[in-house]
């Protein structure tokens, strides 16, 4: 399968999981708006997806993948079988120790997550509770991480891609079914965040049968692979555990700033993951499992050319995003969010947060197509590092910046920190060699920048003349907004293939897996 068929295959799917999002994000904002209630329910469903992307995303899949692909290519799959089947019971007696242990200490642990509740003694008890009806998602999509892991590495990106649809499913359910036998949409989403978890389990494991990859549930055996894979994952654990104090840091100094704080980043992130999602994962998960077989293989300049064409297009889709989010950032949220107890100054606080967001857009995607050049070689140490810098430059410039500008300059530290994080990670692999930008990627780079400054000016010149339509009600500005946002995507579309940033060969060629001069 062509490096683009596989992105395109997660994407695709990953598009669907994040339209059904903002069905979810916009019930949500319509019942819990940005307040107490908000706040409270976006902590208790951070805490568990804070720790997944330590055990599962970040970790421990880091440095699954490249020895189940490694083995794979050289003993066979009964052999890679094995190994997934070790790996899934020390991961899974190991989660369920934590998650019990979280349950019980999940007063002491809010102290430390949310210090700003304490002030609110039933804030404080509501974010306790429904964090322990959340936590146990934690085991559930851990384990459905390592077996979209398990699928990626057999060339099967489809299941594990649609996977989240069934978080936004039984979220939306929640809301639509829950609400109405709950105390509160809070406690309803809190449960439906539990049963998702189950479901995507049940879901992947099904695929992981049908793949031939029936994983049988084992005691923990300390073998030689497993060895290998913690001792893999110890710099990346480290390195995740700090980047996760990271995001523990910025939940806690929003919390202390004023009621909403923790809402507005939230539903700003969530417009700004659009794209990062669509993009930055479906590459990121595409690009690891190829780079692994190619460096295995000894294939250094294949090697080279996919690291590549993973980021011009990265670069290619991310630019315009990235630029077109900036410019109607307030139109964007006012549409998607601004009706029930979201008003508009819950819109004009959010906007500013996307804006800055956006800013760093580019470089969150960069970091997961770099990131991977040095996983797939079995080097977990030196991007762990390289994170750790950009993790200190965040901290130090969230508690600088939010004092004179609140919960825009987390906001602002956070893109800061991603762009030292992305371009430190691509000067130290092009010194390495493993990074050498082509004249294909060198040409077009500057382009694509041209075409999206082209397109964001052109947006925002259409969104100041409909400037009245994007106030109006409901219907008239989602179609004004629509209308502003094909004309963007046909000024790009555009300005791209006259200003030679792509064109249809060039896709062809890739989604083929060939290569185009």
């Amino acid at each position: 399968m062509g490096l683009l068929k596989s992105i395109a295959t997660v994407g695709s799917f990953t598009l669907v999981s994040r339209v059904l999002g903002f069905i979810r994000d916009i019930l949500i904002a319509g019942l819990l708006g940005a307040g107490t209630l908000a706040d409270v329910f976006f902590v208790a469903f951070k805490l568990p997806n804070l720790f997944r992307r330590l055990f599962a995303e970040g970790a421990f899949n880091a440095a699954f993948v490249p020895i189940f692909s490694g083995l794979i290519e050289v003993d066979g799959k009964d052999a890679a079988q094995d190994f997934a089947e070790e790996a899934l019971a020390g991961l899974l007696w190991t989660l369920l120790g934590f998650v019990v242990l979280f349950e019980l200490l999940m007063p002491f642990i809010m102290v430390g997550f949310a210090p700003g509740f304490m002030g609110d003694p039933a804030k404080f008890d509501l974010a306790v509770m429904l964090t322990r009806i959340t936590f146990p998602y934690l085991l559930f999509i851990s384990l459905v991480s390592l077996m979209g892991g398990v699928l990626n590495s057999l060339g099967r990106f489809a299941a594990a891609a649609a996977t989240p649809i069934f978080l936004n499913i039984c979220l939306i359910g929640a809301i639509l079914v829950l609400t109405p036998m709950m105390p509160t949409a809070a406690h309803a989403l809190s449960w439906g965040v539990a049963g998702a978890g189950l479901v995507q389990f049940v879901w992947l494991y099904q695929a992981c049968a049908r793949a031939g990859m029936r994983l049988r549930f084992r005691r923990p055996r300390m073998t030689e692979r497993v060895k290998t894979l913690l001792f893999r994952m110890l710099p990346l654990a480290v390195g995740a555990g700090i980047y996760q104090v990271n995001l523990l840091i910025d939940t806690i100094l929003a919390s202390l700033l004023p009621d909403g704080s923790i809402s507005y980043l939230f539903f700003a992130d969530r417009l700004n993951q659009f794209p990062l999602g669509v993009i930055g994962l479906a590459v990121g998960t595409a690009l690891l499992p190829l780079l692994s077989r190619q460096v295995k293989r000894g294939e250094h300049e294949a090697a080279i050319h996919s690291q590549n064409r993973a980021l011009e297009f990265s670069l290619l889709l991310t630019l315009p995003a990235a630029a077109a989010l900036m410019v109607i950032a307030e139109p964007v949220i006012r549409t998607l969010f601004e009706r029930g107890a979201f008003g508009a100054g819950e819109t004009s606080a959010t906007a500013a947060a996307l804006v800055l967001y956006a800013s760093g857009l580019p470089a969150y995607v960069l970091v997961k197509s770099l990131a991977v050049g040095f996983f797939a070689r079995g080097d977990t140490a030196t991007p762990i590092k390289i994170g750790f810098a950009a993790v200190l430059v965040n901290i130090v410039l969230s508690i600088a910046l939010m004092g004179p500008f609140l919960h825009v300059g987390l906001a602002a530290a956070s893109a800061i920190s991603a762009w030292v994080n992305a371009l430190t990670l691509a000067v130290v692999l092009s010194r390495r060699g493993q990074l050498q930008l082509d004249d294909r990627l060198r040409r077009r780079f500057p382009r694509a920048v041209a075409a999206s400054v082209l397109m964001a000016g052109a947006v925002w010149w259409l969104a100041g003349l409909a400037s009245t339509q994007l106030a109006d009600t409901e219907p008239i500005r989602a179609t004004a907004l629509a209308l502003v946002i094909l004309f963007g995507v046909a000024i790009y579309a555009g300005a791209a293939w006259l200003f030679g940033a792509a064109s249809p060969n060039d896709l062809k060629s890739l989604y083929r897996g060939g290569a185009t001069p």
